[in-house]
C-alpha cells in the first residue's frame, strides 16, 4: 500500500515546498493539497464535516501555484490535487495548469476532483444549479481529456462549447495524469468509474473496506477493469487498526491529514506517521 499526506497549507504553517522535501525525505509517495479559492459571508452551506467551519478552509493557499513550487525542489514524490474543485475553474486555463505542472514535475502530478459542497461559493464562480454540479464536472472532465489529447481540439457540449484550437503543452504522462475522482457511495464510485482513474472517498465518513467488493463489482459491471481502478482512502485517521484493515483490504493508497502547523510540529508527526507507514507499504 501507499502513503501520502496532505494538508491546507496557509501562510502560518509549514509551506509546500518545504513539506513536500519532508515527505519525500521520509518516503511518502505523494503530497496532496486541497483548495477553497474563498468562503462567502453569510455561510449557508453546511460542512460534511460537521460543527463549525474550521479557519485553514478560509486560509488555504492555492494548490496549483503551491505544488509547482514543491515540484521545483523535489525529485521523486508525486504531487496531487486533494481535491481540485472543477466546477469552480474554466477548463480551457485548467488544462494548461493541469499540464505545465505535470511537465513541471516531469510527470509526477496526480488530478484528483470532485464536485465539492459549498454551495455559495461555486455560485460565486458563475455554477449557480448547485444540483447540477456534477453534470457540469463530468462535461468539464471530458473537455480537459480532448485539450490534452489532441491537437487541434474542440468540445460542443451542452454546458461547455469551444471551438477548434491550439494549445500546449500537452502532459507528460499519457494520455494525461490520472484522474482520481473523489466522492462517497454510489455516486463519486460511479463518476470513478465512468471517466476515471481512480476512486478517492474520505476514509472516515465511509467504511471503504466494506464498499471495496461492490466498488470493483460495479466496475467489472461497466466493463471496466477493476485493477486499473485503485481506490484511494483520503484523510484516513492514522490508527494501526484502520490502517492494517485497509492494508489488508488491498485498497491502493492510504492519504494522512496533517494540521497547518509550523515545521517544529509536522515534522515529528511525518517521522510517526513514516514509521506506522512503513509496516504496510509496498
Amino acid at each position: 500500500m501507499k502513503f501520502g499526506v496532505m494538508m491546507f497549507t496557509t501562510d502560518y504553517s509549514i509551506s509546500a515546498h518545504e513539506l513536500a522535501i519532508a515527505a519525500e525525505d521520509r518516503g511518502f509517495e505523494s503530497l496532496w493539497l486541497p483548495e477553497h479559492s474563498h468562503i462567502p459571508l453569510p455561510r449557508t452551506s453546511p460542512w460534511p464535516g460537521g460543527g463549525e467551519l474550521p479557519k485553514m478552509y478560509y486560509d488555504v493557499m492555492d494548490p496549483f501555484v503551491s505544488l509547482g513550487a514543491a515540484a521545483s525542489v523535489t525529485k521523486r514524490i508525486k504531487l496531487a490535487t486533494g481535491i481540485c474543485l472543477v466546477v469552480q475553474r474554466d477548463p480551457i486555463q485548467l488544462a494548461k495548469e493541469v499540464s505545465t505542472l505535470d511537465q513541471i514535475s516531469k510527470g509526477r502530478f496526480l488530478f484528483g476532483i470532485g464536485g465539492g459542497w459549498n454551495a455559495e461559493e461555486m455560485a460565486d464562480h458563475g455554477t449557480i444549479d448547485f444540483k447540477g454540479r456534477f453534470k457540469l464536472m463530468d462535461e468539464r472532465v471530458a473537455a480537459l481529456r480532448t485539450i490534452w489529447t489532441e491537437s487541434k481540439p474542440e468540445h460542443h457540449g451542452k454546458l461547455v462549447d469551444f471551438g477548434p484550437m491550439m494549445t500546449w503543452p500537452k502532459p507528460v504522462q499519457k494520455p494525461h495524469p490520472p484522474i482520481i475522482v473523489g466522492g462517497g457511495f454510489p455516486y463519486g464510485a460511479r463518476r470513478a468509474i465512468a471517466y476515471g482513474d481512480g476512486w478517492m472517498p474520505i476514509g472516515d465518513r465511509i467504511d471503504v473496506v466494506d464498499l471495496l467488493p461492490r466498488f470493483r463489482q460495479m466496475a467489472a459491471e461497466a466493463g471496466r477493469e477493476p485493477d486499473d481502478l485503485p481506490v484511494t482512502s483520503f484523510g484516513l485517521e492514522p490508527e494501526h487498526d484502520k490502517v492494517a484493515r485497509t492494508a489488508d483490504a488491498g485498497i491502493d493508497r492510504v492519504v494522512f491529514g496533517l494540521p497547518p502547523e509550523q515545521a517544529d510540529t509536522i515534522l515529528p508527526m511525518l517521522d510517526k506517521l513514516a514509521a506506522m507507514s512503513e509496516q504496510y507499504s509496498d
